[in-house]
């Protein structure tokens, strides 16, 4: 229903209810007018209606219950407030009801833009009103929350310019100021608070202002100012370093920490701050598990959550999927870049070499009538597993064993359908995935190998379409991931070593060459960082099948080998020379594929050759595959 006419509904009930002497009744259904449309004209005429019935504004207040806070109830009790010339409590409701639900349009009241009403609220009461909004907006406001504040930071701005010496006001107003970027407010406005009551806050926020200013020297100096003149506050300590880490010095900000723990060692930001800062020194993994550790014990402490979070955001497989880098993803993102593809249309793709077959998968997600030849198999052969498993995922089938169909049914639509509901192409952190996944431990774990290769459809939101529009690869190897995560968590209670979760785990990493290695190797990744006891195992399995990937990459294409490079390097309890290998082995993948094949015109010319052949009803001599890359041996040989 739409929701002016879902409020304009509880508006008539509400005059109904009034006309019949049912104030209470009516005030509930005024709450929810609110609720649905806040701006709605007939709503507040009527709460002014309700007013007079009941004998006063006041009165009308006793209608509504303070201890049951729906938001269209505090609204009502905001304009209740304001009605009856009550700011201290006015003001402050509004402010709650206004950070509760920035979007929508709850300052649009008439009283709030009254020009007379600067002059006539106690600063007090406005100041007040701000400490509460700022403690729930983000910092900076996005763009499409600022229509919503904006009326009542204009009545802020009118309230400051309205008492000039408010030293308090000031202060609060910047923190307001500077979440709608105006920084220059922001700055003014804090150095005249300073200039009034040069006190600790007024200090705490001119530095906040000076930095969102891009004057990063000059808020460091008002902050280690302050510091030398009251020395207790360990927040400001970590605002400090932070700000040195920003300036590109991690050095100097850890020693503002270290004094910062000296001051209070069980801080809930300082010592998560110093992981973060050792992580910008070094740039290695160690302070993020570190951080992660850290967390685990300390789940309480959300400062801890969101740098982890922060500091995994952009990295494969810390903080999402790695991307995939076969030929045919590269070809089927330009088809559907190309605005004249559509869904159904009938799409040949046919490549030099056998790629991993859930490439198979992605693109057929995207175009469903897709039909995918390979012309060889290049050797050593990506179809024969790195040891014996007892989990196939796939028959390779055909004249050549070049068509790779599911080994395994499909999953039972429950199965499919948890496993859609629960699958992320990104997370804050590998523990983060690796907790959300324990809602798919109840599955079975054919189910959840059956995933991997009957991959539903994404859902139906907007993340849903971009993927399926866009990236359906990001998306089938999300699945992948999660439903290996699931068999992570199957019979928990197992010791790990002889566990059952572990050998379904090492069946897929050890498998033939595919997209579930690598999901495999993340969810035991992602079990290593959740338990220690876990972590030699599993970083001397991932270790295995990056040397083994490796090898094979010498004379082929191996495009696994980036993806456990960096799962290895997020292993930082292992020996040194495995972190430097895979650093050596992701360094050379990444100058390799940055380069143009010296045969690429080669390929090219025999691919579109097989291609009209089969259009004319021939056929083609078939392609070799690439000579070994004898300057790839060489680099390996340096890093070995």
């Amino acid at each position: 229903m739409d929701e002016r006419l879902e409020a304009e509904g509880e508006v008539a009930v509400a005059r109904l209810s009034i006309d019949s002497g049912d104030l209470r009744h009516a005030a509930a259904h005024l709450g929810n007018a609110l609720t649905a449309a806040p701006q709605l004209p007939d709503a507040y005429e009527a709460l002014a209606e309700l007013a007079v019935a009941a004998g006063g504004p006041v009165a009308a207040l006793e209608l509504f219950s303070a201890d049951e806070p729906y938001i269209g109830t505090v609204a009502c009790i905001a304009h209740l407030h304001a009605a009856a010339g009550h700011w201290d409590s006015a003001l402050p409701a509004l402010a709650s009801v206004i950070g509760a639900d920035p979007e929508r349009p709850w300052a649009e009241a008439a009283w709030l833009a009254d020009p007379d009403l600067p002059g006539r609220v106690p600063p007090d009461a406005v100041t007040q009103a701000v400490a509460v909004l700022v403690r729930t907006l983000p910092d900076p406001l996005p763009p499409q929350l600022r229509e919503g504040v904006g009326p009542f930071y204009a009545l802020v701005r009118a309230c400051v310019g309205a008492h000039p010496g408010h030293s308090l006001l000031h202060t609060v107003g910047s923190t307001l100021a500077r979440r709608f970027g105006d920084s220059s407010v922001a700055v003014a406005w804090a150095e005249r608070a300073r200039d009034l009551d040069p006190g600790h806050w007024q200090a705490v926020v001119l530095g906040g202002a000076l930095r969102a200013a891009g004057r990063r020297d000059e808020a460091l100096a008002v902050w280690e100012a302050e510091i030398a003149r009251d020395p207790s506050d360990v927040d400001l300590y970590v605002d400090v370093a932070e700000l040195h880490r920003d300036c590109g010095r991690p050095a100097e900000g850890l020693a503002w920490l270290d004094r910062g723990l000296a001051v209070e060692p069980d801080h809930p930001k300082a010592l998560p701050a110093s992981f973060a800062l050792r992580h910008a020194a070094d740039g290695g993994t160690k302070d993020l598990l570190d951080l992660s550790d850290h967390l685990r014990s300390h789940p309480e402490h959300g400062y801890a959550a969101a740098l982890l979070a922060e500091l995994c955001e952009d990295r494969p497989w810390l903080g999402h999927v790695h991307p995939a880098s076969e030929a045919s993803v590269n070809v089927l993102h330009q088809m559907l870049a190309n605005p004249s593809s559509a869904r159904d249309h009938e799409i040949e793709l046919l490549g030099s070499a056998l790629e991993a077959p859930s490439t198979r998968l992605a693109v057929r997600m995207g175009f469903p009538n897709s039909k995918i030849d390979y012309q060889a198999v290049a050797e050593p052969d990506p179809r024969v597993p790195q040891y014996r498993t007892e989990t196939p995922l796939w028959l390779f089938e055909g004249p050549e064993g070049l068509d790779a169909r599911p080994a395994l049914d499909p999953p039972s639509a429950r199965a499919a359908e948890l496993v859609r509901d629960v699958a992320e192409p990104a997370w804050p952190a590998p523990v983060a995935a690796y907790d959300h996944a324990v809602r798919l431990s109840g599955l079975d774990p054919e189910d959840l190998l059956a995933v991997c290769v009957h991959p539903p459809l994404p859902r139906e939101d907007e993340q849903g379409a971009y993927l399926l529009g866009r990236q359906p690869e990001m998306w089938v190897r999300a699945v992948q991931a999660f439903a290996c995560l699931g068999l992570a968590h199957h019979r928990a209670d197992e010791p790990w070593e002889d566990s059952r979760r572990r050998a379904l785990l090492l069946d897929l990493l050890f498998g033939p060459e595919d997209w579930t290695n690598e999901a495999a190797g993340f969810a035991l990744l992602a079990t290593a960082w959740a338990d220690p006891d876990a972590r030699e195992d599993v970083g001397a399995r991932l270790v295995d099948r990056m040397m083994a990937v490796g090898k094979a990459w010498r004379e082929r294409d191996a495009t696994s080998l980036a993806s456990l490079c960096r799962l290895v390097l997020a292993c930082p309890w292992l020996d040194e020379t495995f972190l430097g290998l895979a650093e050596k082995m992701l360094e050379a993948a990444a100058e390799f594929d940055a380069r143009t094949p010296q045969d690429e015109e080669e390929r090219r010319t025999g691919i579109t050759a097989e291609l009209e052949a089969r259009a004319s009803g021939g056929a083609a001599a078939p392609q070799g595959v690439p000579e070994p890359r004898s300057f790839l041996k060489r680099l390996f040989g340096r890093a070995r």
